[in-house]
């Protein structure tokens, strides 16, 4: 998808600035020809601010992406994909363990979390980062409580991991 999304907007660096920001933060484009986020309404000129580009840029991103019948099935579509808890989680009492690994390995996800399930420890939340949209891609589990020094060890033996982050 990305890359589509870049195809079109490779010539207009501004609009491909707000079309990134739009897909990481789940904004999609309404009927009406609005941004929104869940049903509410997003002004142009703060996510204009948000992505550092002026707000007349925002009514010609929708406008593009309205006249070509992919980039609005691809912006009517977009969905935010809820609260992320990395940033809560010690508040929480949860543990968090980022790993990563080659973004083109198969198997991380799944070995990753039968280690944790093993030990017992319940998974609340999974992130993958897109390697399309972060050169330093992370999966990021968040854990009812911290996960055992072993558990670690047993996926840092996964052959594609190249270091882990616990806090």
């Amino acid at each position: 998808m990305w890359k589509e999304i870049e195809a079109f907007f490779c010539d207009k660096p501004a609009k491909l600035k707000l079309a990134r920001l739009m897909v990481e933060l789940g904004f999609s484009v309404d009927n009406k020809g609005n941004i929104v986020c869940g049903g509410v309404e997003i002004i142009d000129s703060s996510i204009a601010k948000a992505a550092g580009i002026d707000r007349r840029i925002v009514r010609e991103t929708v406008k593009a992406i309205q006249g070509d019948s992919r980039m609005r099935k691809i912006f009517s579509e977009n969905k935010p994909a809820g609260s992320f808890l990395k940033d809560i989680a010690p508040t929480l009492g949860y543990g968090v363990l980022e790993v990563r690994a080659s973004p083109e390995a198969v198997g991380v996800i799944s070995r990753a979390t039968t280690y944790i399930a093993e030990a017992g420890v319940p998974i609340r939340q999974i992130l993958a980062e897109d390697p399309d949209f972060n050169p330093d891609p992370k999966l990021i589990i968040i854990t009812e409580r911290q996960v055992p020094g072993e558990v670690v060890s047993k996926i840092l033996t996964i052959p594609t991991v190249k270091k882990i982050s616990l806090s």
